[in-house]
């Protein structure tokens, strides 16, 4: 039998943009995408809600999310570490 790779789960990078529930923060992943026909680059922002089990994060903060299993609703994503503090 081969062996079952677990450790294949998706990270992201963002901005912290909101902290103001218990234990959560909405995490803005922000992307340049070259638009099709004009080729010019467009941001496109995707949100993701993360769990923060120490509530350790302000906004601002730039942190790492990692997938987990779902925790709520609209939670998915689990705080890995902070890469750097908002100043």
């Amino acid at each position: 039998m081969e062996e079952i790779k677990r450790n294949l789960r998706k990270e992201r990078i963002g901005v912290v943009t909101s902290n103001k529930m218990d234990k959560s923060i909405v995490v803005a992943e922000v992307k340049k995408v070259k638009h099709p026909m004009y080729g010019k680059f467009v941001l496109k922002t995707k949100k993701y809600v993360a769990h923060d089990e120490t509530n350790n994060c302000n906004e601002g903060d730039t942190v790492r999310i990692m997938e987990t299993r779902p925790l709520s609703k609209t939670k998915c994503w689990r705080l890995v570490e902070i890469i750097e503090r908002a100043k």
